[in-house]
């Protein structure tokens, strides 16, 4: 029921004229509370009339008595839940392999090979001063590997000298089949032992696990450097990254949050309330989420499922006490001015909420784990975040009242800023000349987006993390004085009948550079190939490709390449697939509820395509400011998806809460009026609101994980980008420029 048509129906007079005059009276009470501010007519709360649900739940939540009663239910409901599901645990949050793809059906293969859950960990010694190695250091080297393998309770290969006699290698098989965690004990335990009074430290400045730095075992081996590397070391050192980082994280995210809400509302006590309100919905999303991944067997970044949680219930929380202030100006009753900002808020802050959560369930049908794992629990957390600010955080400051605001208490008959204040200004002038203002904002977004020419998909496994580590070095030391592919050897899987034909098909392929059977289980072949390039490099996926097309015309072999460059190629192969399939889904989606909100069908699509375009700059300038300022050599290949993902279905929120009370303003001051008047109104708060979301995902910089950064990153300059620029000059000049046009089949009740 549009604004028209609630003052006709509440008309004492009926036989009074339906259409509004430019003498109309002030809103009834059922949608308006008694006194209006002077000099200013107001639109009426959109949450239907006085029997609606937004209005009952506003009552509901805002008296005196359902205030309490929120609160407590509240509080033992969380606190249920918390302790209820407490203990959940969730698979890796990295994971990029999908469950169908070549190295995966290869590694299913593999692990019933005996001895498949053994992996080993390589012990690389160099010399300091990078002299050839004496008969001495090779000895020593022996020793080393001895003494590293005795304590985990295995026994070390013999050493293997590189070509150049700069180098000798030492393997010692741990179990791989556990979790990083524990594996991190074993590398600590041979870095430890390792590690010898008066020996020399390890170089590079690559950080151990242990208490100090690696060492080459004995004061017998004066200058010899030994780095413990390997996939398990490396799975060891990013565990041991990770130590405490979801601590850093909500400590950090909690910081900003508090810091921004301080500055925003400028008092010492209002800013507890939304913080603390948005803490709670965290906590219970977090074991929500975390139940939700053991329950279906989902891999997700809880980090990230954090700072959507807190970044969206801050945002609706800013935009409902920013229309609580409004309505405080307008009445005396605290509880009347909530229940009316509620009723007002409501129906946007859902609608955004509803289009990030539709969007997030599209993800379901990603083939990536890591991505797929984050829909169902971020939608989860994401409806915690709303009910949180649509229940919980009513009541609280229904139970406060106006001096929460203290020192600035707003007061019945203050000032409007929304005709005259800074934003309205800049309104006005976009509204005046919107296609000058449309044609320079679309060169700057081209601009922006054209960042992601010549950008790379896929990052290698040591590119993947940022914290400097000893295994990472040990690689590189690896690839220096051995042949590139023997560090990250391919795996081909084969029938053992057709095996010495799919070998010799594989010796002839491009790249390879040695192949050698090494094991034979019910029927199948395992054999090792190495190849000529530098692992996960581009190079690298053209061997994988080479020797796949190569085994796979072998008759009735069934041969599968696996390894960690043909992982790569299958990651990148399925990042593409989700990238095309969900991102088409997730853009109709947000289409569809536009549509449902504003009623129309011209403005949907335009605000769409503005957000799309909006969203492309943002991925193309933080693809170019991660490369040229942070050393990014590429995008991970979850960034793309989930940065599109964010930037669409948070971005169109702002624009959610722009349009929707253009509309209302619309009714009673005409479009052009409108759109000044809504610009007024929300600038503020939309700004911070803004601010904010882009510092919390900022924060996930604080983790060692490239992906996070690089999301980081785009996600909080496209927020900047969508806030600043979108929403400020963009939105409202299109609104302006279309006119009521673009609100077709919807007939906006406007005044001259």
């Amino acid at each position: 029921m549009n604004t028209r048509t609630q003052r006709h129906a509440a008309d004492p007079n009926p036989s009074s004229k339906p259409g509004p005059t430019p003498n109309a009276s002030p809103e009834p009470t059922a949608t308006r509370p008694s006194t209006p501010t002077p000099g200013r007519r107001t639109p009426a709360p959109s949450g239907g009339s006085s029997r609606g649900p937004w209005r009952r739940l506003a009552d509901a939540v805002t008296s005196r008595r359902g205030a309490w009663v929120t609160l407590v239910l509240a509080v033992l409901v969380t606190t249920a839940l918390m302790g209820a599901l407490r203990g959940a645990e969730i698979g890796r949050a990295d994971e990029t392999l999908p469950p169908d793809s070549e190295s995966a059906r290869a590694a299913a293969l593999l692990a019933g090979f005996p001895g498949s859950e053994l992996s080993p960990v390589m012990v690389v010694m160099t010399r300091y001063d990078e002299r050839p190695l004496a008969a001495g250091d090779l000895a020593a080297a022996q020793r080393v590997g001895t003494d590293a393998a005795g304590s985990v309770g295995q026994r070390a290969s013999r050493p293997i000298p590189s070509q150049d006699g700069r180098a000798v290698l030492v393997s010692i098989p741990v179990r791989a089949d556990r979790p990083n965690t524990e594996i991190a004990t074993d590398v600590k335990a041979m870095r430890a032992a390792i590690a010898r009074p008066g020996a020399a430290t390890a170089g590079d400045g690559a950080a151990t696990a242990g208490d100090g730095p690696a060492t080459a075992g004995t004061a017998g081996a004066p200058g010899l450097r030994a780095q413990v590397t390997g996939g398990p070391a490396f799975g060891a050192d990013v565990a041991g990254a990770f130590d405490g980082a979801d601590l850093r994280l909500l400590a950090v995210t909690i910081g900003i949050v508090a810091l921004l809400l301080l500055l925003t509302y400028r008092s010492p006590v209002l800013w507890l309330v939304p913080l603390v309100a948005v803490a709670l919905a965290d906590g219970l999303a977090g074991v929500v989420a975390k139940a939700i991944g053991q329950a279906w067997s989902l891999s997700f970044d809880s980090g990230i499922v954090s700072v959507l949680v807190f970044g969206a219930g801050t945002n609706y929380a800013l935009l409902l006490i920013s229309r609580y202030r409004e309505e405080l100006r307008r009445s005396d009753d605290h509880r009347v001015a909530l229940r009316d900002a509620l009723v007002a808020t409501g129906p946007a802050v859902l609608a955004s909420n509803v289009t990030v959560v539709l969007s997030l369930l599209t993800l379901v049908l990603a083939v990536l784990p890591g991505t797929r794992g984050l829909g169902p629990t971020s939608a989860a957390g994401l409806l915690i975040a709303a009910a949180f600010a649509l229940v919980v955080l009513p009541a609280a400051l229904a139970m406060c009242g106006r001096t929460l605001f203290w020192p600035f208490v707003p007061r019945v008959g203050d000032a409007d800023a929304s005709t005259t204040g800074p934003w309205a200004r800049v309104a006005r002038a976009v509204t005046s000349r919107p296609v000058p203002v449309l044609a320079v904002s679309l060169v700057v977004a081209a601009v922006m987006a054209s960042g992601l020419v010549g950008t790379r998909v896929g990052l290698s496994q040591t590119e993947q993390f940022r914290v400097a580590s000893e295994s990472s070095a040990g690689l590189q030391t690896l690839a220096r004085h051995y042949p590139q592919g023997e560090s990250a050897p391919m795996t081909v899987v084969s029938r053992t009948e057709a095996a010495p034909r799919v070998a010799e098909a594989a010796r002839h392929a491009a790249g390879v550079v040695r192949v050698q059977p090494l094991a034979e289980h019910d029927g199948w072949t395992r054999t090792m190939v190495v190849g000529s390039a530098e692992p996960d490099s581009a190079a690298a996926q053209d061997v994988v490709r080479e020797l796949r097309d190569a085994v796979h015309a072998v008759p009735g072999s069934d041969a599968l390449v696996g390894g960690q460059t043909a992982r790569q190629v299958d990651a990148e192969v399925g990042a593409r697939h989700d990238l095309t399939l969900v991102a088409p889904l997730i853009l109709l989606v947000v289409l569809l509820v536009l549509v449902a909100l504003l009623r129309a069908v011209v403005a949907p699509l335009i605000l769409l395509g503005v957000n799309v375009i909006s969203a492309l700059a943002a991925i193309g300038l933080g693809t170019w400011i991660g490369r040229t300022a942070f050393g990014f050599p590429g995008l991970d290949v979850l960034v793309p998806l989930l940065s599109f993902l964010f930037l669409v279905a948070l971005g169109i929120d702002y624009t959610i809460f722009l349009a929707h009370r253009t509309l209302h303003e619309a009714q009673d001051h005409g479009i052009h009026e409108g759109v000044v008047r809504a610009v007024g109104a929300t600038g503020g708060v939309i700004t911070s609101a803004g601010i904010v979301l882009a510092a919390v995902f900022a924060a996930l910089g604080v983790l060692p994980l490239v992906t996070l950064g690089q999301l980081g990153l785009i996600v909080g300059l496209g927020v900047l980008i969508d806030t600043l620029l979108v929403r400020t000059l963009v939105v409202p000049a299109v609104l302006a420029a279309a006119g009521e046009r673009l609100w077709w089949p919807r007939r906006l009740a406007s005044r001259p």
